[in-house]
């Protein structure tokens, strides 16, 4: 059994957050029991994660995408679907808790720092939330989309729009695909991504860089189960990730 003041500031230290400025409420959102025994895990909020959860007799929830965000698509008034997965928390007594970009950027625990490190890659700098990863000896494009296909368990949207072999790659996971211009910037020849817009595909083709739209949530599957397994490490609990496959 663990505190969960103790949790929450061992993640709020590991992860930076004040770092951050986020549109996300990053750290505990919904209130439930102060004492915790096991914790779930999953990429974002859901009933279904909820059900699961309170299945397993979890004291706390952890994901990277949580129910509260600074932003006015998301109004101060519990009703509908909001009210649902409140009343889930508040009647088993679940705490809720979210880390999204902190979640991120972590130079190691993090989505992107996960990625890197399972296409065997090597970080050269950190770019926005993702990283400057280079492959070397360079890797054909075509052999770089099947490892990120079985590594990710994703079918990317691809498009071949540079060089046959590439050597520099910009990775950010998520809604990133606006921040190709990043690409360019370091010199990167090929941008991961868990997202595209219709306007950026001739954009891609004109400045002759590879895009591959590995998914939104593929995307950003290991940095919350990273973090699940240094939990149950550091503090002797259960902690278990539940995935809930979502291609887009």
């Amino acid at each position: 059994m663990a505190n969960r003041a103790d949790i929450l500031e061992w993640i709020h230290s590991t992860l930076n957050v004040d770092e951050f400025d986020d549109y996300c409420v990053n750290g505990l959102q919904v209130q439930g029991t102060p004492e915790i025994k096991t914790i779930v895990c999953g990429v974002s909020v859901s009933q279904r994660l909820f059900e699961l959860a309170i299945k397993k007799r979890a004291d706390m929830i952890l994901v990277h995408h949580g129910m509260f965000w600074k932003s006015d698509k998301h109004p101060m008034k519990i009703t509908g679907i909001l009210y649902k997965r409140l009343a889930m928390l508040i009647k088993s007594d679940i705490n809720l808790a979210g880390y999204h970009l902190p979640l991120d950027a972590h130079p190691v625990l993090g989505n992107n720092a996960q990625i890197v490190q399972r296409l065997g890659l090597k970080i050269q700098e950190p770019v926005d939330v993702g990283f400057i990863a280079t492959a070397a000896p360079p890797i054909l494009f075509n052999n770089l989309i099947q490892k990120v296909n079985n590594i990710l368990e994703t079918e990317s949207i691809v498009f071949p729009f540079g060089p046959a072999k590439t050597s520099k790659i910009l990775i950010i996971s998520g809604g990133s695909s606006s921040a190709y211009p990043l690409a360019l910037k370091h010199g990167a020849d090929t941008f991961l991504a868990g997202s595209i817009k219709e306007s950026q595909v001739r954009e891609f083709e004109e400045h002759g860089l590879n895009f591959i739209n590995a998914g939104h949530y593929n995307t950003e599957k290991f940095g919350i189960q990273s973090l699940c397994a240094e939990i149950q490490k550091q503090f002797g609990i259960v902690c278990e990730f539940i995935d809930i496959p979502n291609p887009i």
